[in-house]
């Protein structure tokens, strides 16, 4: 149920611009659904980025453990 409200939701901010007047700065801006594009590929970014770091950071499962 979440699930299909979240689409529904997600569907009707999409066909919301089309019949809102954009005004965009940047030529991608006037792309359509460019707002959801960018989210998107904004958070698939992060979450790249955060198992890079996750890589980096790792340590074994004993490192706290006393010798």
């Amino acid at each position: 149920m979440i699930w299909r409200t979240f689409l529904v939701v997600l569907a009707a901010s999409v066909l919301a611009q089309l019949f809102v007047a954009a005004h965009p700065s940047f030529a991608l801006e006037a792309l359509f659904a460019w707002n959801a594009l960018y989210g998107f590929l904004a958070c698939a970014a992060l979450i790249l980025a955060a198992r890079a770091l996750a890589l980096l950071l790792k340590r074994p499962d004993d490192y706290y453990d006393d010798d």
